[in-house]
């Protein structure tokens, strides 16, 4: 997906959120072997929600996402509508529950970052084409 222009890549998404709705959390593609959720923020700046096909790992009942961005010189927008408004609901399989977000940091990043990085060996390439650290961001269940 990298190089991919925005239009084209929002059309994937809509087709991949559409896939995983219909199928009960399953997708197949490039995205067949990864777990995925979807992430329904609220935008920063126009205040409409907007769904995010990511892939995930659990770290005991928190999901745990990472914004790479696919190496693009920016963090992606999910992250900036986190970052403002840390509410914000998730889709797993056919369930779905609203969360609140938590941008790890020190020791925890890097023992949630090692996690990932074993999932998806590939995020070490995005982050070495990045001058930015990629956010690592815990989602909890809201009370």
């Amino acid at each position: 997906m990298v190089g991919m222009a925005d239009t084209a890549r929002q059309e994937l998404h809509r087709g991949v959120i559409e896939e995983f709705r219909a199928n009960g959390g399953k997708v197949g593609g490039q995205f067949a072997s990864m777990d995925l959720l979807l992430l329904t923020t609220t935008g920063a700046r126009t205040g409409k929600s907007r769904t995010w096909p990511l892939a995930y790992l659990r770290d005991g009942e928190r999901l745990v996402v990472f914004g790479a961005n696919g190496g693009r010189p920016n963090r992606p927008g999910w992250y900036h509508n986190l970052v403002a408004d840390p509410a914000a609901s998730v889709e797993v399989g056919d369930e779905n529950w609203t969360v609140v977000a938590e941008v790890a940091s020190g020791a925890e990043r890097q023992r949630l970052w090692a996690g990932v990085v074993a999932m998806a060996p590939f995020v070490a390439d995005f982050q070495a084409k990045v001058p930015w650290e990629i956010p690592i961001v815990v989602l909890s269940r809201a009370e």
